[in-house]
């Protein structure tokens, strides 16, 4: 009987201590606090018989760091249905144009960092990443600033916003194509900035080709049966016919130059072949002469005239033709005086500055001479090829007033 009783009252006092283990277990899990945490954005619901924020953060292996954000204070004692939210900071490199900085930042997205530190992007300003990217720690946030630079492209000039750092990369920016013989300043590599103005010359070189007729010369021969003192003309000449091709170099649209790079002759010019008389007169005939001579002066002298008149072969020319300078022989200039009265003689004929008049041209000053002009042939100014064209050849009376 005994060892039954004690059989039982082990049993018993096992039974008992079970009961109690179960019951401390019951009470421990019933004494818990229950709170919501919420760590960088994952959401638990946390049992827990810390008694303080702190505890908690230690028990759920959590250091808070200095730029880490935490809703409730460390000494903040836990309450059951509490909310905790708590943040850990991102590093971030913000390289605002030339500036550098590491920010700390508890921000999920570019935006909201932006936002956070007052960090201001203009509309023509890039920036790294899109506004709605998400943050990583360690991510560098680039901001390139722009600025407005004066574009001169030919005669064309604008001012235009870019972020670029060298001239080549704003050609690239604003689809610009500077071609070899273009004259861009400052060079391709060339840093940019605010204060570099970029001038694009822009340089064409075109080939034109022209027909232009060559003046002939004009020839003159003995001629024993011409008494000395006459011409006779035996053969009027012909103009050629040359085709030149030009290398035109145009600036801006402007012809700067203008190069002959190849010469055809098309049709060639006839010489204008003149007999100077060389007879000498018999003495009754020179006296006779003399004395018809000495009754017309004696005539031009009562009448008032100290003039002389001669039939010449006229044509015409203007100072913008292929090898001329446009300057006459005694100096005058006929680029600026395009209309002035300017003939071209022989000196031996016509004494350079006399004063004479042309038959259907009028009152003109000789001052110009020409490899083709000898004898009885003068070269008439006018201001243009259209003119000198329409003149064409023609006998004329020449007068010489003085």
């Amino acid at each position: 009987m005994k060892n039954i009783f004690t059989s039982k009252l082990v049993w018993i006092s096992a039974a008992s201590l079970v009961t109690i283990a179960f019951i401390s277990i019951i009470l421990f899990h019933s004494t818990k606090t229950s709170v919501q945490v919420s760590a960088n954005g994952d959401k638990e619901l946390v049992r827990t018989h810390a008694d303080t924020i702190d505890e908690l953060l230690t028990e759920l292996h959590i250091e808070k760091g200095e730029h880490d954000e935490l809703s409730h204070a460390m000494s903040d004692t836990l309450e059951y249905g509490m909310d905790i939210e708590y943040s850990q900071a991102k590093t971030i490199e913000v390289a605002d144009g030339a500036s550098e900085e590491k920010v700390y930042t508890t921000a999920s997205t570019v935006g909201a960092l932006m936002k956070e530190k007052g960090i201001e992007v203009k509309e023509h300003d890039e920036l790294s990443h899109k506004k709605n990217e998400s943050l990583k720690n360690g991510m560098t946030l680039s901001i390139d600033r722009a600025f407005q630079v004066t574009l001169e492209d030919g005669t064309d000039e604008e001012k235009v916003w870019t972020t670029a750092a060298t001239v080549d990369e704003l050609l690239k920016e604003q689809s610009i194509a500077v071609d070899e013989d273009d004259r861009l300043e400052p060079k391709a590599t060339a840093s940019l900035d605010a204060s570099t103005p970029v001038s694009i010359t822009r340089v064409e070189k075109v080939v034109e080709t022209k027909e232009e007729e060559m003046e002939y010369p004009t020839v003159t021969k003995q001629d024993g049966s011409l008494l000395e003192g006459k011409e006779k003309v035996v053969s009027k000449g012909k103009a050629g016919l040359i085709e030149r091709e030009y290398e035109v170099t145009k600036v801006n649209g402007e012809v700067e130059d203008r190069v002959i790079t190849k010469e055809t002759v098309k049709q060639e010019s006839q010489d204008r072949v003149v007999a100077v008389g060389t007879k000498e007169p018999e003495p009754e005939r020179q006296t006779a002469v003399a004395s018809a001579s000495a009754s017309n002066t004696s005539s031009s002298s009562s009448s008032g005239s100290a003039s002389s008149t001669l039939q010449m072969e006229a044509t015409a020319y203007t100072a913008d033709c292929a090898g001329c300078s446009g300057v006459t022989a005694t100096g005058v200039n006929l680029n600026t005086n395009p209309n002035k009265k300017v003939v071209a003689v022989d000196p031996s004929v016509i004494p350079l500055g006399s004063r004479v008049w042309v038959e259907g041209y009028g009152t003109a000053v000789a001052a110009d001479t020409g490899g083709a002009i000898n004898g009885n042939r003068i070269d008439l100014h006018v201001p243009n090829k259209s003119e000198a064209f329409g003149f064409g050849r023609r006998s004329v009376e020449v007068r010489v007033l003085d």
